[in-house]
């Protein structure tokens, strides 16, 4: 492993206050000096990357991933996804537990930790399930899987009809100073759903998702939350109300944190209108009011992050009437870009918006990622702000190629990848 250094690029990070034009150096995997411009020398056995006219951030922390290994992969692989995150600068990937097998015993987690070894891209780390199987019977090993590694604790999209067994989960989760990662739907109100239940659904025929699904389950958890302590993570909110009681419960101090999905900052129900199935998700996209709200929410801290929720599918998943369409977008290439877009269309700051997707959701996951300090193992993206590029098919190295994205115009490229102090060059 070489040295380093990153010349002249407009270093910004957030969680140290820097946003300014600066040499980095990079010596054994990790940030060694962090200098004035143009002033870091470099010897024959330094790599430099001249970053001048580019952005260096800390390395992209995505919080909500799914790389279909192990289970499904027919879709996706470890290796594939982590290749394609690299390629987008995104260095850390969180995966949820609904694998097949379910991450509820550490032999799943060391399974996947090898694979993340083997691949030598990005980082990936997992959330253990909350109860068994995702069954919301009986409780999980959740000691165990913290001492395999597992960052926190959930049970996805899974109902955990019983309010007592989640009270004791959520009971538990806090005795082992596990973060409780929520996403929230009341399963009898969303089941066979595909739309948001409105004019739109309606018109096309389709079975709609209420907000209630979101707003019902984020009040039991709150309630749930405010008894037993735990901390509580809740995931891709979709709604203004889901966002305004994220905030009451923060006003309340209560122990949150939230985050949203890059495409329902962007997409709205009318995305739908002509069947499309790439835009097929859930939760569902919902009104130009909601967007609006959660665009707000994101600016004023209600919502503390933004996530890819990359669901890569292979082409037939998409390929049939909407409602039996596979939800979910494949959603790594666009994590960047569509952020970087919310500063061009919104009062959200460059600085902000780099701080939701490094420092906000290296917080959430509990790890030492997301700034770019001295002693810190070298994490780091750069790209090039002012590159205007289109989404094409070919430039997407994610097994899945299902995104509503292709041939929308971005500006804002990746050109490097550092990780773990190996310099990656992207597409």
């Amino acid at each position: 492993m070489s040295d380093i250094i990153i010349k002249n690029g407009h270093l910004i990070d957030p969680a140290n206050g820097i946003d300014q034009q600066a040499d980095i150096r990079i010596s054994d995997g990790k940030i060694t000096a962090i200098e004035t411009a143009n002033t870091l020398e470099a010897d024959d056995k330094t790599q430099t990357v001249d970053a001048t006219g580019l952005t260096v951030i800390p390395g992209i922390v995505d919080c909500c991933a799914r790389l279909r290994e192990p289970g499904l992969e027919n879709k996706a692989t470890i290796q594939s996804e982590t290749i394609a995150a690299a390629n987008a600068g995104i260095t850390t990937l969180c995966c949820p537990p609904d694998t097949d097998p379910v991450i509820d015993e550490p032999a799943v987690v060391e399974l996947i930790h090898q694979k993340t070894t083997y691949s030598g891209h990005s980082h990936v780390v997992t959330l253990g399930a909350l109860t068994s199987g995702l069954h919301g019977e009986h409780l999980s090993e959740m000691y165990a899987l913290k001492q395999a590694g597992c960052i926190g604790v959930s049970n996805c999209r899974h109902p955990v009809e019983n309010s007592l067994i989640l009270k004791r989960a959520f009971a538990y989760a806090a005795t082992f100073d596990l973060r409780v990662f929520i996403e929230p739907d009341e399963h009898w109100l969303s089941a066979g759903g595909c739309a948001h239940e409105g004019k739109i659904a309606t018109r096309l025929g389709l079975k709609g998702i209420p907000v209630s699904a979101e707003t019902i389950a984020i009040t039991r958890a709150l309630e749930l939350v405010a008894e037993t302590g735990v901390s509580a993570h809740f995931g891709r909110l979709s709604s203004a109300q889901g966002a305004e009681m994220i905030a009451r419960a923060k006003n309340e101090q209560l122990p949150v944190t939230a985050d949203v999905s890059a495409h329902q900052l962007h997409l709205t129900e009318q995305d739908i209108s002509s069947y499309n199935s790439v835009c097929h998700v859930i939760p569902p996209l919902r009104t130009q009011r909601d967007q609006e709200a959660l665009r707000k929410a994101l600016a004023d801290n209600t919502i503390d992050a933004i996530c890819s929720d990359h669901q890569p599918h292979n082409i037939d998943a998409k390929r049939a009437p909407f409602a039996s369409t596979e939800a979910g977008i494949s959603a790594l290439e666009t994590l960047l870009p569509l952020s970087l877009r919310l500063v061009q269309q919104t009062d959200l700051s460059l600085s902000d918006a780099v701080r939701k997707i490094t420092r906000s959701p290296a917080e959430i996951l509990g790890l030492d990622a997301g700034a770019l300090s001295i002693g810190r193992k070298a994490d780091v993206c750069i790209f090039d702000g002012d590159e205007d590029w289109q989404l094409t098919d070919d430039m997407i190295l994610s097994h899945g190629k299902n995104t509503p994205f292709l041939g929308w115009n971005f500006q804002g490229k990746v050109r490097y990848t550092v990780i773990d102090g190996n310099l990656l060059s992207s597409n």
